[in-house]
């Protein structure tokens, strides 16, 4: 009888223990796993966004901000939210070599082999540094990161709750069919003051470089195309030959400019609360030509830190089984 009794007590409290754990099931989902916050998904609704639409990343160290932009159906990039960075370690400037604890300034490309769900900085996405720009200078690096955790050693780290959303919409924008998400990152946001403010620094001639991108973009609201030649990036040039196969450290083939087609004024102004639309003339400026052109997606040609043809689109599950490995 006793007997009776123990195995129904054990019983009744394994049946409850099931029942607590199935009745907060959610509690128990991997963090890569989880969906878009109710709060995030009315957001995106209220802005005319869908949560598998292409991103874009831009970052702004000075600023300590990083800011996800979305596709729309006319084919351009819209500001979707800005997001404070907890913590990045060095100073304005690029990362030169491993163990400089410099975090990367420069245009990456973030494919999904890229993504790490099982880091252990809660999660994280290689930037994909060095580049063919960084390879070129003879730049060394590895596993810079954009994480959670909010310590940092040369990458860019977020708080766990800031990073989960950013990582949420960079993987569904990739199962949505994205290749790869394109990161800008700037030592600050390249105004014609900041820039006049940095004259005299040492990196004021590869700021100048970086601005040729942020300006495109703001624009147009497109990623730049972006190729490498002669030590430098090559911002929205076509080259005359096109089987042409520029050398990252090399002179640059023959290029032309290609036409640029500036976002709706109307986009433009009401991108940010709190920035002031671009006046008109910038274009000129920069030396570009305006001209009609359909919004599409451009190809970004600057690879990652091992360029490699972006691999199709894999389940969520086969995506978190090949990235069990890594560490970071």
């Amino acid at each position: 009888m006793l007997r009776s009794r123990v195995g129904t007590a054990v019983l009744a409290a394994a049946a409850a223990f099931l029942v607590a754990a199935l009745g907060g099931c959610g509690q128990f989902a991997p963090s890569y796993m989880k969906p878009l916050s109710p709060q995030t998904r009315a957001l995106l609704a209220e802005k005319g966004m869908t949560e598998d639409s292409p991103i874009l990343i831009r970052i702004f160290k000075a600023e300590s901000e990083l800011e996800v932009w979305k596709a729309k159906d006319d084919g351009r990039f819209h500001f979707f939210k800005s997001y404070p960075i907890c913590s990045y370690s060095g100073g304005l400037g690029p990362k030169i070599s491993q163990g400089d604890r410099q975090a990367p300034e420069g245009f990456y490309l973030v494919s999904e082999d890229q993504m790490n769900p099982r880091s252990k900085y809660h999660l994280s996405f290689n930037v994909g540094f060095p580049n063919a720009y960084d390879r070129a200078l003879g730049r060394t690096g590895q596993d810079i990161m954009v994480h959670g955790d909010c310590t940092s050693a040369g990458c860019y780290a977020m708080t766990d709750g800031v990073i989960e959303e950013i990582y949420i919409l960079a993987r569904e924008a990739l199962e949505g069919g994205q290749q790869a998400f394109q990161i800008q990152a700037y030592p600050f946001r390249m105004t014609a003051a900041n820039m006049a403010a940095h004259q005299k620094d040492e990196w004021y001639d590869f700021w100048k470089n970086l601005k040729e991108g942020y300006d495109y973009f703001e624009v147009t609201h497109l990623p730049p195309r972006i190729a490498v030649c002669d030590k430098h990036y090559l911002i929205n040039a076509a080259f005359v030959d096109r089987g042409a196969r520029p050398d990252p450290a090399g002179p640059c083939p023959a290029w032309q400019k290609l036409p640029v087609s500036p976002a709706p004024a109307e986009q433009v102004a009401s991108k940010k609360p709190n920035e002031t639309p671009l006046a008109k003339p910038l274009a000129m400026v920069m030396g570009l030509t305006l001209g009609p052109q359909k919004p599409v997606y451009r190809a970004f040609t600057l690879g990652p830190a091992t360029p490699t043809v972006a691999p199709p689109a894999k389940s969520a599950t086969k995506s978190a089984t090949k990235s069990a490995a890594k560490g970071k």
